[in-house]
This record gives C-alpha cells, sequence and structure tokens, in this order.
C-alpha cells in the first residue's frame, strides 16, 4: 500500500511507553519489517527498563513506527552509552521523516539523561537506515562478519555526544 498523501507531520503524535498492552501492537511490525526475531523477554527488557527510551509514533491511534533502546555504563569505558535496540516505521508511513523524528528523539533523551554516545547495528545490506544514521552524524565503527542470522555482515555505528577523550574523566 501506498503512503497516504494527505497525512501531514502534525497528524502523528509520539509517546513513550506505558504499558503492557502496547507491546503485541509493536511485535507483528518489528518482526515484519527487522530481519531478526525478537522474544517477548526482549521487548520486556528494554521497555520496562527504559519506558522513556521508548519512543511510539502513532497515527489514528494505531502505532505506526517506534524506537526501543536503553541508555546505561559501558562496562570497559565507563562512559554512559546509549543503545538503539530497535527502530521502524511501517512501509506505507515511510518517506515522511518519522524514522528521522524517532531517531532524533532518541537522541535527544539520551543527551538529556547525560549519554555520552549512542551506538546500534544495521545490516550493511541497509543502504537507507545507513544514510539516515549517517545524516543524524554515526559513524561506522566496524563491520561484524556474519551477525545475523540470515548471513548478512553489520555495521557497528557511534554517535559521540561528548569529546571521548573528556567525558571518562567526568567525576562522579
Amino acid at each position: 500500500m501506498d503512503q497516504d498523501q494527505s497525512i501531514k507531520l502534525e497528524d502523528i503524535h509520539y509517546t513513550n511507553f506505558t504499558d503492557y498492552s502496547q507491546i503485541p501492537k509493536i511485535m507483528p511490525m518489528i518482526d515484519a519489517e527487522l530481519s531478526e526475531p525478537y522474544s517477548i523477554y526482549t521487548y520486556r527488557y528494554f521497555l520496562y527498563g527504559w519506558p522513556d527510551l521508548s519512543i511510539f509514533a502513532y497515527y489514528n491511534n494505531e502505532i505506526i513506527g517506534v524506537v526501543i533502546g536503553k541508555l546505561d555504563k559501558h562496562s570497559k569505558s565507563g562512559r554512559n552509552r546509549g543503545y538503539i535496540a530497535m527502530i521502524v516505521v511501517e512501509k506505507k508511513y515511510r518517506r515522511l521523516r518519522i524514522g528521522r523524528i524517532l531517531a532524533q528523539k532518541f537522541i535527544d533523551k539520551i543527551k538529556e539523561k547525560g549519554g555520552d554516545e549512542i551506538v546500534l547495528e544495521t545490516e550493511q545490506t541497509n543502504h537507507a537506515a545507513l544514510r539516515l544514521y549517517e545524516s543524524l552524524g554515526f559513524a561506522k565503527m566496524k563491520r561484524m562478519q556474519n551477525y545475523y542470522m540470515s548471513g548478512n555482515d553489520a555495521f557497528r555505528l557511534k554517535l559521540f555526544l561528548v569529546d571521548p577523550l573528556d567525558s571518562h574523566q567526568k567525576s562522579e
């Protein structure tokens, strides 16, 4: 189905995860759009652990996009690291910049919470996602061979929110 040309960005609203009833609504969308299957436990881990970092895009009371992630201290560097676990927009709503808006809202939340960097992985064949992330300032950090179950390679991308040489010196 082609996108509805009458949709305006102001008709789309964004909210954080609020309750379990949202999980069954996003699982089929994520399963259809991402190459890796996720169990209910993966959803619960992110959604209940970091509900304010799980942002849903709604149009006509239906979820049409989502970004799910977390923020914690990286074990090796000690940096406050945001992680985008999943970001999906239904096909018929793409090209409306919803994915960009979701990603930017996530980035803004991580900044508000004192994050130093954000990382994610995406398939090396997902050129649209790579263009989006690079346009937001993410840089390819490494290529991971056979990362996905399909056998496809992944790129790990990172967005530095603060100078990496300064942030590990933070006082706590």
